[in-house]
């Protein structure tokens, strides 16, 4: 069973209709990227997830509870992050923290010591008795990070996290969120900024005006639009050679020398297919220098299936 599973989720507002038909599954532990210009449904699909939200119709499930059904079981193990920060500038960083902590019922002769566990994750422990309102802009996306983690949860819903940052403080973010995926969180990051979730989802749902257009593991993704996966090959000497045989094997689709002695190769294999084809050129007494897979272009997939339609 799936960690977050959407089914057939829609939602209408007056006319317009900003979730049409949602469909998708986030396994446990993966940091799902949602990806879609403003207006595509992104914050609307998150509202619902963290219960703010009634669907028109479908459903949407957190470890197994009706998002619907069960709003309160969901909240327990959810940690939900809004594309804003809230009011609490007259708090200290503590005091928020603990706020939210009493919140969840956390007995208050735990909740100290779970504050500076979370201060200590995201950084801020040298924060601890500033007021929010003496923050910077990344201090107090990483304060109400730290506020989502109090209670230990399973799942992090993480509406444009990086939204308003400058370049460190997206950086220490991304790091941060990496952490978190580490931990094994279960993590649904939104953006409309492709290069903030390229380097750390390893699995995306691309919507667009209320619509989702695919969504799966990215390497899946990206074989099942470009029909192969593309290979890196560099040899000394015998690149036409090597061609000849790498364009023998069945999956092996293309291969085109870019450069002397460097060999793109369109693969329709396996990753454990990957191996033996290194083998065979070696066999042939082709020598290797470099064999690596393209790595993944989400920029590239985001413009191969939107229409740059926004509602």
């Amino acid at each position: 069973m799936a960690m977050i599973e959407v089914r057939n989720l829609t939602k209408h507002f007056k006319k317009t209709e900003a979730l049409k038909g949602v469909t998708f599954d986030i396994e446990q532990g993966d940091i799902f990227g949602y990806i879609g210009p403003n207006g595509a449904g992104k914050t609307t699909t998150i509202k619902v997830l963290s219960t703010l939200l009634l669907p028109t119709r479908g459903e949407a499930f957190i470890d197994g509870i009706d998002v619907v059904r069960d709003p309160m079981g969901v909240r327990k193990i959810i940690g939900y992050m809004p594309d804003f920060f809230g009011v609490y500038d007259e708090m200290k960083a503590w005091e928020y923290l603990d706020f939210f902590a009493a919140c969840y019922r956390i007995p208050k002769q735990k909740r100290l010591g779970i504050i500076d566990d979370v201060l200590e994750l995201t950084d801020l422990t040298t924060k601890k008795e500033s007021f929010v309102h003496e923050l910077s802009r990344g201090m107090k996306q990483r304060l109400c990070l730290a506020r989502c983690l109090v209670h230990d949860p399973k799942v992090l819903l993480l509406d444009e996290p990086a939204s308003g940052l400058d370049p460190r403080a997206r950086i220490e973010l991304r790091e941060l969120l990496k952490e978190l995926g580490r931990m094994g969180k279960t993590i649904l990051v939104s953006s409309h900024i492709l290069t903030e979730l390229a380097d750390f989802c390893n699995t995306v749902g691309i919507i667009e005006v209320g619509e989702m257009i695919l969504s799966g593991k990215i390497e899946d993704i990206l074989r099942e639009i470009k029909g192969s996966r593309i290979l890196n090959i560099k040899v000394t000497g015998g690149d036409e050679k090597a061609k000849e045989i790498l364009l023998a094997q069945e999956n092996v689709e293309d291969v085109l020398i870019s450069e002397p002695n460097s060999l793109k190769v369109g693969f329709t294999g396996e990753t454990d297919d990957l191996p033996d084809l290194m083998d065979l050129l070696k066999e042939n007494d082709i020598r290797v220098v470099s064999f690596a897979e393209e790595e993944t272009d989400l920029e590239d997939l985001f413009m191969r299936v939107t229409k740059g339609i926004v509602t």
